[in-house]
């Protein structure tokens, strides 16, 4: 049985943040130029994630996301998948990339036993990706997805963030890459967390607007009705095709979020939101037990109340989440860090 929270919402996926590194600088994630990276000491081992990966799912957890920065960098990373594919409480153990390194490691990842894949992909123009990134990447990404699908990944996603002025004019581009590649294209509105220090409500690209665009461009939008605790709200388009929608800005679902966060460091997160998070690791390295750590997990999650998405929006609050200055104090705040 699942610990819930004082909103009766399970505690069901963990995302961990395997390495705060990254070898991209995303602007709406890194946008600044210098970064402070977690000390080396402070990283959780692979043994000591799977002791809090076996206390999230003596709570309840059943779903786990491995995540960055960029987790492919993570020396020996199909190690840590093997171990916790052999976890039998997990029913679904999936890895978010941004492709860079796909092509060369997809097969590996797949032979571990990482059961779904999903691939950061904003445009699929070369100079806008030079320019979204800062480096050039667009062909080996694509290179990636194709190695994903030859290794057998059947569930691939691609995860767009669409800005206004930026990459709003490729919705339809991407659904047609989405269908040659064999994966399902999630549009994501840009959102005012973490690192999204430029962020303004007039780059946000809402919902509504993109199902205008791709509508009027590819027919009649139908929405799938179906029982389901993932972000994306999905739709299908005339010729069967599916794609889904991640409105956290305009349309939050906050009342149905079962997600939380634990940073390459052990720092745990209820909300992406969050200001502050639970030192896991420090209980741990002090001796801690499983069940101890798990009785904690509950806890904690019994007497969680948030939904900052919610009441970013309700409070008409719309200027960016954290300044940077404060980020430059406090890291743990980057999306890098605590794994978006």
């Amino acid at each position: 049985m699942a610990a819930r929270d004082r909103f009766d919402r399970p505690l069901r996926s963990l995302r961990i943040s395997v390495t705060d590194r990254c070898n991209l600088r995303c602007q709406y994630c890194m946008p600044e130029e210098e970064y402070v990276w977690l000390p080396r000491g402070d990283i959780l081992t692979f043994e000591e994630i799977g002791v809090l990966v076996d206390a999230f799912t003596d709570a309840g957890a059943d779903r786990v996301r491995l995540t960055g920065g960029e987790p492919l960098l993570r020396k020996d990373l199909p190690d840590l998948i093997r171990r916790l594919a052999q976890k039998p409480a997990i029913r679904d153990l999936a890895l978010t990339t941004n492709g860079m390194l796909l092509a060369d490691q997809a097969a590996g990842l797949r032979e571990a036993g990482l059961h779904r894949l999903t691939v950061s992909l904003d445009t699929l123009r070369a100079d806008r990706f030079r320019e979204l990134t800062r480096f050039d990447g667009v062909t080996a990404v694509q290179h990636g997805l194709a190695a994903a699908r030859e290794a057998g990944f059947t569930d691939l996603k691609i995860d767009t963030v669409v800005i206004r002025g930026v990459n709003d004019d490729e919705l339809v581009d991407l659904l047609a890459y989405g269908r040659q590649a064999g994966a399902e294209v999630r549009f994501i509105e840009y959102m005012d967390v973490g690192g999204a220090t430029r962020w303004s409500v007039r780059d946000v690209l809402s919902r509504a607007e993109m199902l205008r665009l791709i509508g009027d461009a590819l027919g009649p939008v139908t929405a799938i009705e179906e029982e389901s605790s993932a972000p994306a709200d999905r739709f299908r388009l005339p010729d069967g095709q599916t794609f889904g929608i991640i409105s956290s800005t305009t349309e939050p679902f906050c009342r149905s979020c079962d997600r939380s966060r634990l940073t390459a460091d052990g720092l745990w997160y209820r909300c992406l939101y969050a200001r502050e998070g639970t030192d896991l690791r420090g209980p741990l390295r002090a001796g801690m037990s499983r069940a101890e750590i798990g009785a904690l997990i509950e806890d904690i999650w019994a007497a969680r109340t948030d939904r900052g998405a919610e009441v970013r929006l309700a409070t008409g609050d719309r200027r960016p989440f954290i300044p940077i200055e404060t980020l430059q104090k406090e890291p743990h705040l980057e999306m890098h860090t605590r794994g978006g």
